[in-house]
Protein backbone atom coordinates (compact mmCIF):
# COMPACT_ATOMS: atom_id res chain seq x y z
CA UNK A 1 0.00 0.00 0.00
CA UNK A 2 1.55 3.37 -0.72
CA UNK A 3 1.89 5.81 1.65
CA UNK A 4 3.21 9.88 1.68
CA UNK A 5 7.53 8.71 2.17
CA UNK A 6 8.02 11.20 5.14
CA UNK A 7 5.05 9.07 6.76
CA UNK A 8 6.43 5.72 5.81
CA UNK A 9 10.02 7.06 7.33
CA UNK A 10 8.17 8.23 10.46
CA UNK A 11 6.41 4.96 11.07
CA UNK A 12 9.51 3.11 10.64
CA UNK A 13 11.68 5.35 13.02
CA UNK A 14 13.63 6.86 11.30
CA UNK A 15 12.88 10.51 11.78
CA UNK A 16 9.78 12.29 13.19
CA UNK A 17 7.27 13.19 10.11
CA UNK A 18 8.78 16.77 9.66
CA UNK A 19 12.36 15.72 10.38
CA UNK A 20 11.49 13.05 7.35
CA UNK A 21 10.63 15.89 5.53
CA UNK A 22 13.71 18.12 6.03
CA UNK A 23 15.58 14.71 5.07
CA UNK A 24 13.77 14.86 1.74
CA UNK A 25 14.51 18.57 1.04
CA UNK A 26 18.03 18.02 1.98
CA UNK A 27 18.08 15.03 -0.82
CA UNK A 28 18.67 12.34 1.59
CA UNK A 29 15.93 9.95 0.72
CA UNK A 30 16.05 8.16 -2.89
CA UNK A 31 13.61 5.88 -4.18
CA UNK A 32 13.66 3.90 -6.67
CA UNK A 33 17.21 5.36 -7.64
CA UNK A 34 16.58 8.64 -7.56
CA UNK A 35 16.47 11.66 -5.46
CA UNK A 36 13.05 11.93 -3.52
CA UNK A 37 10.75 14.77 -2.99
CA UNK A 38 8.23 15.94 -0.97
CA UNK A 39 4.58 14.83 -1.76
CA UNK A 40 6.04 11.09 -3.39
CA UNK A 41 4.45 8.40 -2.19
CA UNK A 42 5.86 4.64 -2.36
CA UNK A 43 4.85 1.12 -1.08
CA UNK A 44 7.49 -0.52 0.86
CA UNK A 45 6.98 -3.72 -0.49
CA UNK A 46 7.25 -3.09 -4.18
CA UNK A 47 9.93 0.17 -3.89
CA UNK A 48 13.24 0.53 -2.47
CA UNK A 49 13.83 3.65 -0.20
CA UNK A 50 17.74 4.54 0.71
CA UNK A 51 18.02 7.32 3.77
CA UNK A 52 21.94 8.32 3.36
CA UNK A 53 22.40 5.82 1.01
CA UNK A 54 21.21 2.93 3.66
CA UNK A 55 18.37 0.94 2.02
CA UNK A 56 15.02 0.40 4.46
CA UNK A 57 13.01 -2.95 4.16
CA UNK A 58 10.00 -3.14 6.24
CA UNK A 59 10.73 -6.13 7.80
CA UNK A 60 13.57 -4.61 9.40
CA UNK A 61 11.90 -1.93 11.30
CA UNK A 62 13.36 -0.87 15.24
CA UNK A 63 11.95 -1.57 17.68
CA UNK A 64 10.19 1.41 19.15
CA UNK A 65 11.24 3.19 22.38
CA UNK A 66 9.89 5.40 24.96
CA UNK A 67 11.75 7.30 27.41
CA UNK A 68 10.94 9.96 29.79
CA UNK A 69 14.44 12.00 30.48
CA UNK A 70 15.10 14.85 33.13
CA UNK A 71 16.48 17.64 31.24
CA UNK A 72 19.39 19.76 32.78
CA UNK A 73 19.79 23.11 32.75
CA UNK A 74 21.87 23.72 29.50
CA UNK A 75 21.07 21.37 27.40
CA UNK A 76 18.86 21.99 23.84
CA UNK A 77 15.85 19.79 23.11
CA UNK A 78 17.04 18.57 19.52
CA UNK A 79 19.01 16.10 18.41
CA UNK A 80 21.74 18.09 16.68
CA UNK A 81 22.79 21.84 17.75
CA UNK A 82 24.68 23.66 15.14
CA UNK A 83 26.49 25.53 18.15
CA UNK A 84 27.76 22.31 19.30
CA UNK A 85 25.92 22.41 22.98
CA UNK A 86 24.99 19.29 24.67
CA UNK A 87 21.24 17.96 22.79
CA UNK A 88 18.99 15.56 25.18
CA UNK A 89 20.28 12.73 22.33
CA UNK A 90 23.76 12.91 23.88
CA UNK A 91 22.64 11.65 26.94
CA UNK A 92 21.87 8.45 25.72
CA UNK A 93 23.96 5.43 25.74
CA UNK A 94 25.43 4.59 22.66
CA UNK A 95 23.27 1.45 22.21
CA UNK A 96 19.93 3.55 22.37
CA UNK A 97 21.49 6.15 20.05
CA UNK A 98 21.70 3.15 17.31
CA UNK A 99 18.24 3.29 17.01
CA UNK A 100 17.81 5.15 14.49
CA UNK A 101 15.42 8.25 14.80
CA UNK A 102 15.28 8.96 18.53
CA UNK A 103 13.83 12.37 18.58
CA UNK A 104 12.23 14.68 21.41
CA UNK A 105 8.55 15.15 21.51
CA UNK A 106 8.32 18.37 21.54
CA UNK A 107 10.62 21.03 23.64
CA UNK A 108 11.91 22.46 26.60
CA UNK A 109 13.91 25.53 26.25
CA UNK A 110 17.50 25.56 26.88
CA UNK A 111 17.25 26.93 30.45
CA UNK A 112 14.10 24.84 31.51
CA UNK A 113 14.48 21.15 33.01
CA UNK A 114 12.35 18.25 33.70
CA UNK A 115 9.92 16.32 31.73
CA UNK A 116 10.97 15.73 28.38
CA UNK A 117 9.87 12.47 26.48
CA UNK A 118 11.64 11.15 23.42
CA UNK A 119 11.31 8.25 21.09
CA UNK A 120 11.62 7.23 17.42
CA UNK A 121 7.88 6.47 17.21
CA UNK A 122 7.40 9.11 14.77
CA UNK A 123 3.65 9.05 14.28
CA UNK A 124 3.05 9.22 17.51
CA UNK A 125 5.01 12.38 17.51
CA UNK A 126 3.65 14.20 15.03
CA UNK A 127 0.16 13.53 15.91
CA UNK A 128 0.99 14.71 19.86
CA UNK A 129 2.36 18.05 18.29
CA UNK A 130 -0.74 18.45 16.52
CA UNK A 131 -2.65 21.51 17.52
CA UNK A 132 -5.48 19.51 18.33
CA UNK A 133 -3.97 17.46 21.04
CA UNK A 134 -3.71 19.27 24.03
CA UNK A 135 -2.09 16.83 26.61
CA UNK A 136 -1.82 19.37 30.11
CA UNK A 137 1.89 19.52 31.17
CA UNK A 138 2.83 20.56 35.03
CA UNK A 139 5.23 22.70 35.90
CA UNK A 140 7.10 24.36 39.32
CA UNK A 141 7.81 27.91 38.61
CA UNK A 142 10.11 30.03 40.51
CA UNK A 143 9.37 33.21 40.33
CA UNK A 144 10.50 36.48 41.85
CA UNK A 145 8.25 38.15 43.95
CA UNK A 146 4.55 37.79 45.72
CA UNK A 147 1.69 38.33 42.93
CA UNK A 148 -1.52 39.12 44.55
CA UNK A 149 -4.38 36.76 43.48
CA UNK A 150 -5.57 39.18 41.33
CA UNK A 151 -2.71 38.66 39.19
CA UNK A 152 -3.01 35.27 39.28
CA UNK A 153 -6.21 35.40 38.01
CA UNK A 154 -5.23 37.57 35.05
CA UNK A 155 -3.18 34.62 34.59
CA UNK A 156 -5.73 31.80 34.73
CA UNK A 157 -7.80 33.66 32.63
CA UNK A 158 -5.39 33.74 29.55
CA UNK A 159 -2.81 36.53 28.39
CA UNK A 160 -2.30 37.78 25.08
CA UNK A 161 1.24 36.98 23.04
CA UNK A 162 1.75 37.93 19.77
CA UNK A 163 -1.49 39.55 19.35
CA UNK A 164 -3.71 36.12 20.92
CA UNK A 165 -4.67 35.54 23.86
CA UNK A 166 -3.47 31.58 26.21
CA UNK A 167 -6.06 29.32 26.75
CA UNK A 168 -6.97 29.21 30.41
CA UNK A 169 -4.26 27.73 32.75
CA UNK A 170 -4.83 26.76 36.31
CA UNK A 171 -2.04 28.27 38.44
CA UNK A 172 -1.61 28.05 42.24
CA UNK A 173 1.27 28.96 44.82
CA UNK A 174 2.72 25.90 46.27
CA UNK A 175 5.21 27.64 48.44
CA UNK A 176 6.97 31.22 48.88
CA UNK A 177 10.36 32.57 50.07
CA UNK A 178 11.33 35.90 51.12
CA UNK A 179 11.36 37.26 48.07
CA UNK A 180 10.32 34.68 45.24
CA UNK A 181 7.12 32.63 44.98
CA UNK A 182 7.23 28.92 43.70
CA UNK A 183 4.10 28.60 41.37
CA UNK A 184 2.01 25.21 40.27
CA UNK A 185 1.17 26.02 36.39
CA UNK A 186 -0.40 23.66 34.42
CA UNK A 187 -1.00 24.41 30.50
CA UNK A 188 -2.86 23.09 27.75
CA UNK A 189 -1.00 24.49 24.97
CA UNK A 190 2.76 25.02 24.47
CA UNK A 191 3.79 27.72 22.37
CA UNK A 192 7.43 29.41 22.40
CA UNK A 193 9.13 30.40 25.98
CA UNK A 194 5.12 30.81 27.07
CA UNK A 195 5.40 30.93 31.02
CA UNK A 196 8.21 33.11 31.14
CA UNK A 197 7.08 35.47 28.47
CA UNK A 198 3.63 36.02 30.61
CA UNK A 199 5.27 35.56 33.78
CA UNK A 200 7.43 39.05 32.89
CA UNK A 201 4.59 40.70 31.27
CA UNK A 202 2.74 40.26 34.71
CA UNK A 203 6.11 41.95 35.98
CA UNK A 204 6.99 38.87 37.69
CA UNK A 205 10.41 37.51 36.17
CA UNK A 206 10.98 33.74 36.09
CA UNK A 207 13.95 32.37 38.07
CA UNK A 208 13.42 28.65 37.98
CA UNK A 209 11.33 26.71 35.61
CA UNK A 210 10.74 22.51 35.83
CA UNK A 211 8.64 20.28 34.20
CA UNK A 212 7.09 17.81 36.73
CA UNK A 213 4.64 16.13 34.58
CA UNK A 214 2.61 15.42 31.19
CA UNK A 215 -0.42 14.25 31.48
CA UNK A 216 -0.58 11.20 33.41
CA UNK A 217 3.29 10.73 33.39
CA UNK A 218 5.09 11.49 36.04
CA UNK A 219 8.68 12.45 36.56
CA UNK A 220 8.73 10.18 39.95
CA UNK A 221 6.25 7.02 40.35
CA UNK A 222 4.72 7.22 43.75
CA UNK A 223 7.24 4.53 45.48
CA UNK A 224 10.28 5.05 43.32
CA UNK A 225 13.34 7.32 44.29
CA UNK A 226 13.52 10.63 42.06
CA UNK A 227 15.27 10.63 38.42
CA UNK A 228 18.47 12.79 38.67
CA UNK A 229 19.22 15.16 35.92
CA UNK A 230 20.27 13.85 33.14
CA UNK A 231 19.25 10.36 33.86
CA UNK A 232 16.14 8.74 32.04
CA UNK A 233 13.77 5.75 32.42
CA UNK A 234 12.05 3.59 29.57
CA UNK A 235 8.08 4.71 29.90
CA UNK A 236 6.07 1.69 31.40
CA UNK A 237 3.37 -0.01 29.77
CA UNK A 238 0.44 2.10 30.88
CA UNK A 239 2.30 5.33 30.28
CA UNK A 240 2.29 4.26 26.45
CA UNK A 241 -1.23 3.40 26.91
CA UNK A 242 -1.82 6.93 27.80
CA UNK A 243 0.02 8.58 25.37
CA UNK A 244 -1.88 6.54 22.59
CA UNK A 245 -5.27 6.88 24.56
CA UNK A 246 -4.27 10.68 23.74
CA UNK A 247 -4.39 10.84 20.24
CA UNK A 248 -6.95 8.51 20.12
CA UNK A 249 -9.52 10.63 22.17
CA UNK A 250 -9.89 8.05 24.43
CA UNK A 251 -10.37 8.91 28.27
CA UNK A 252 -8.86 7.05 30.83
CA UNK A 253 -8.36 7.23 34.23
CA UNK A 254 -4.87 9.00 34.14
CA UNK A 255 -3.39 9.18 38.16
CA UNK A 256 -5.38 5.78 39.24
CA UNK A 257 -4.15 3.48 36.55
CA UNK A 258 -0.43 4.37 36.36
CA UNK A 259 -0.29 3.77 40.48
CA UNK A 260 -1.97 1.15 40.25
CA UNK A 261 0.84 -0.58 37.73
CA UNK A 262 3.77 0.83 39.70
CA UNK A 263 2.42 -1.20 42.86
Amino acid sequence: MEERLQKLLSQWGVASRRQAEEMIRQGRVCLNGNVAHLGQKADPEADQIRVDGKPLYPNNRPKLVYLLLNKPEGVVSTCYDPQGRTTVVDLLTKELRKHQGIHPIGRLDVDSTGVLLLTNDGELTFKLTHPRHSIPKTYHVWIQGHPPKAVLQVWQNGVVLDGRKTLPAQVRVIDQGAEDTCLEVILREGRNRQIRRVAEQLGYPVKKLHRTAIGAIQLQLPGEPPLPKGYYRHLNDVEVHFLHNEINHTPVKETAAIKEHSR
